[in-house]
């Protein structure tokens, strides 16, 4: 779709505030897993999602997607789950800039992911950037090596680079995705899928949640939709290379956030690790080969 050069700054707006909701949106669930658990935390946003999406799949009369569509929402919605799961949990162990700024080097990873099940060249310049994310990576790692040792905010780390796998598996995925479904389909159908792998654990761990819990599970589940809308419609309006950096502002909204909710202070090797890897990602963003941001995705591992 094309679009005039002086129709950039709406688009421009719309992405920063999709980008500042879903920070917020990852602060909203974080607050959310330490009042009733992960695992309820996250079953209970994918139900309210779901509900929310079949409502407007009905106003909207939108129609049943074939099977080759629903296998590609199924395999999405799966890997979605995990990387929830993988993502969240580490938040509830690691400040949320921490996090969001690990979670930056996806694109990196989507590179090689594409070369591997696209068949797409990786070219010397995306190489080099990758080995820079690599080192802002070992920076942000190193502040958890110094003074006192914690296992469990070291797991967390693994936690979300094992994340951060996972969302450009999800990259790779989008791209089919986003040809073949509108956005309020993808968010339906997202949500659907991650209700029924979540499901599986209802039996054994689903509660439901105290009346005081539940605006944090309407307000997740309404910023997880809002802020995709946003951003999908930023998308649809303006070259993703032109919005690659708003995405990088979720650092500073989760500072932000995180300072104000949970009184997180973000350390220096952080913040120069974030840099490093934010650097290294648009550095390869101006290579050739393929998009590292396909249309209406979100770069945080906070956009599921």
């Amino acid at each position: 779709m094309a679009h005039k050069p002086g129709s950039f700054a709406l688009p421009f707006l719309v992405c920063c505030a999709g980008v500042a909701l879903f920070s917020v949106m990852d602060a909203a669930m974080k607050g959310l897993g330490l009042a009733i658990g992960l695992y309820n935390a996250l079953f209970w946003r994918a139900l309210t999602g779901t509900v929310m999406g079949l409502v407007l799949m009905l106003l909207t009369r939108h129609r049943w997607p074939t099977r080759a569509v629903l296998r590609i929402h199924l395999l999405r919605g799966t890997v979605v789950a995990f990387m929830a799961l993988l993502f969240f949990w580490a938040i509830l162990r690691l400040p949320l800039a921490e996090a969001i700024a690990l979670s930056f080097i996806a694109p990196l990873i989507a590179l090689y992911l594409a070369a591997l099940l696209l068949k797409e060249e990786v070219g010397r310049r995306a190489i080099g950037a990758s080995v820079l994310g690599l080192v802002g990576v070992g920076v942000i790692l190193s502040g958890k090596l110094q003074g006192r040792y914690e296992a469990d905010a070291l797991l967390g780390v693994l936690a979300v680079l094992g994340s951060a796998i996972l969302f450009a598996w999800n990259l790779i995925i989008q791209r089919q995705q986003a040809q073949v479904a509108s956005p309020i389909e993808v968010a339906f159908f997202q949500h659907l899928v991650m209700l029924g792998v979540f499901a599986i654990g209802a039996p054994w761990l689903a509660i439901l949640p105290p009346l005081h819990a539940m605006p944090l599970v309407l307000l997740a589940a309404t910023l997880a939709f809002t802020s995709l809308a946003a951003l999908a419609w930023a998308y649809a309006r303006a070259e993703a290379q032109r919005l690659i950096p708003v995405e990088y502002t979720a650092f500073v909204w989760a500072m932000i956030v995180g300072w104000l909710a949970f009184g997180e202070h973000v350390t220096l090797s952080t913040v120069a690790g974030a840099l490093l890897i934010v650097g290294a990602c648009l550095i390869a963003a101006r290579s050739k080969g393929p998009d590292l941001v396909p249309k209406g995705s979100q770069l945080e591992a906070g956009a599921v």
